[in-house]
C-alpha cells in the first residue's frame, strides 16, 4: 500500500477522475486518518433528470473513505476491502451536500481485537450525507471486510 500524508491524499483525491467528473471535493483529512470531510456542488453535469444531485455521485462521495482510512490505521499487516453498501435516499439533494467520515478509537479497538486470531472481521459504518442546511439526504452503510494478513 502507497502510504501518503494526510494532505497528499487530498491532492490526489481532488484530482481522481471520477471525482472530477462529479464534482466532489475532499475538503479535510485529519492528521491521525481518523476523520474525512466531503462535499459536492450540484451542477448541470451532477443532476439527474429531476434536477437533484444524481444518486451515483451521492454514493461515490463517501465509498472509498473508510478503506483508505482504515489501510492507513491498520498498516500493511491488515487486509482491507468494501464489502457491501445500502444506501437510503431521504431527501432531494440540492446545492451542496455534504459529509463527514470518522473512525471512532472504540471501533479500531473493535476491529484489532476481533483480527487479532486471524479472523475476517465485517465491521459496519454509518454515514450521513446533509444538505447545506443540515438536512438529512441519505444513509449509507458501509460494511467492510478486514482480516491480519496470513
Amino acid at each position: 500500500m502507497l502510504k501518503l500524508s494526510p494532505r497528499a491524499a487530498k491532492l490526489l483525491l481532488n484530482f481522481y477522475g471520477p471525482y472530477l467528473g462529479a464534482g466532489i471535493r475532499v475538503r479535510y483529512i485529519s492528521p491521525d486518518w481518523k476523520e474525512i470531510r466531503v462535499s459536492m456542488k450540484l451542477h448541470f453535469y451532477n443532476r439527474n433528470a429531476v434536477g437533484t444531485h444524481f444518486g451515483g455521485s451521492l454514493y461515490s462521495m463517501v465509498d472509498p473513505h473508510l478503506m483508505l482510512m482504515l489501510m492507513h490505521l491498520l498498516g500493511e499487516d491488515y487486509v482491507v476491502w468494501d464489502k457491501a453498501a445500502k444506501v437510503e435516499f431521504v431527501s432531494p439533494g440540492k446545492g451542496t451536500v455534504s459529509s463527514t467520515i470518522s473512525i471512532q478509537e472504540d471501533e479500531l479497538e473493535a476491529i484489532i481485537h476481533c483480527t487479532n486470531s486471524g479472523e475476517a472481521y465485517c465491521p459496519e459504518f454509518d454515514i450521513q450525507v446533509l444538505n447545506q442546511e443540515g438536512g438529512l439526504v441519505a444513509k449509507i452503510r458501509k460494511t467492510l471486510y478486514v482480516r491480519k494478513k496470513k
